[in-house]
């Protein structure tokens, strides 16, 4: 626990150069947030794996057992990498960063946070982690529709697509991994394609065409696809989320998450 913990703070040290190297209030407002709801989980997982040594006397992340511990861990996983009902800092912080800075915090900066969670998911509630996967999902939807801002757009977004790596972690951990690939391979395009462009706000978008009608194709069929657009790749693992949920007789959570696909969908087709 202890080397997790450090290790997820030097994760968060690293990016903070990256985030101020912007002399610009709206970067360090966004650096301050970031560092302030990062600190405050690692602080939580530290808590809780000495609240499980101390019940249980094991000091092992794997081997977190103390039912308060577990759900503690969960969530303050959940506040790093941004899940519903945590995720008030994640479009404030990615809008004011730098697009290059903004990718690294919505792939990279996702990976250490996910290995944890995948390695308790086993031991944690499993209401808990289907409310956490469909909240993210409609936030997800919800939030995206009235922005104009593209980072703003790409966060809710990334809010969205945790939300269905989170609910499908309990039952078959292969699919998250496979969701969290494409995610990442999809989010790299956009964030590469808009830095390109240097784009940040959709009504810049819609001047791009004459200047680059190749790179514009690309950012929409990107934008398709990770809306879950069929038959584009980011269609498939949402299908196959939806076809276990509904083996694992959750018909009714299956029905709530694809009509929040539906939602994201609307923004980015817009």
């Amino acid at each position: 626990c202890i080397l997790a913990w450090m290790g997820l703070e030097i994760n968060t040290m690293a990016i903070i150069p990256l985030m101020a190297q912007q002399h610009h209030p709206r970067a360090t407002e966004a650096t301050t947030k970031y560092f302030l709801t990062q600190a405050t989980a690692a602080a939580m997982i530290l808590f809780a794996s000495t609240m499980n040594a101390w019940t249980m006397g094991d000091w092992n992340i794997n081997q977190i057992s103390h039912p308060l511990a577990t759900t503690t861990v969960t969530l303050a996983l959940a506040l790093k990498i941004g899940l519903a009902p945590m995720h008030f800092w994640l479009p404030e912080v990615l809008q004011g960063l730098s697009l290059t800075t903004g990718l690294v915090l919505s792939t990279w900066q996702k990976l250490a946070p996910f290995a944890l969670i995948l390695q308790i998911s086993q031991n944690t509630n499993p209401a808990l982690l289907t409310t956490l996967g469909v909240m993210s999902a409609l936030v997800g939807g919800w939030g995206g529709l009235n922005q104009t801002q593209l980072r703003k757009l790409l966060a809710y977004s990334s809010i969205a697509h945790l939300g269905w790596m989170i609910i499908i972690l309990q039952f078959m951990p292969a699919l998250t991994l496979l969701n969290l690939t494409i995610y990442i391979t999809m989010t790299s395009t956009m964030f590469l394609s808009l830095k390109i462009m240097a784009s940040t706000k959709i009504n810049s978008l819609a001047l791009a065409w004459p200047k680059t009608p190749t790179l514009t194709t690309l950012i929409m069929l990107s934008l398709l696809s990770l809306g879950g657009l069929p038959p584009l790749t980011g269609f498939m693992p949402k299908w196959l989320i939806l076809q276990e949920l509904t083996k694992q007789d959750l018909p009714i959570t299956a029905t709530i998450m694809a009509m929040s696909a539906l939602l994201s969908l609307f923004f980015y087709l817009r």
